[in-house]
């Protein structure tokens, strides 16, 4: 999906390329596939965690109580 970004730079006085712009709708989807892989990565190291399983209402209690 990349292959559809059309981004525009900017450049120094040397012609070098040191930012971009793009629009603001394909940030945002950038952004979402972002934290949806980041999502996926922790997932995945809970899964291998040797600690035991822990339910959300559990998660949240425990959160209140720090």
């Amino acid at each position: 999906m990349l292959a559809l970004v059309k981004p525009q730079y900017i450049t120094n006085e040397d012609g070098e390329k040191v930012s971009v712009i793009i629009p603001l709708s394909e940030y945002e989807r950038i952004v979402q596939e972002l934290e949806d892989i980041e999502d996926v990565q922790l997932f995945d190291e809970a899964k291998k965690s040797s600690e035991p399983p822990m339910s959300f209402d559990e998660y949240v209690k425990q959160r209140r109580a720090k």
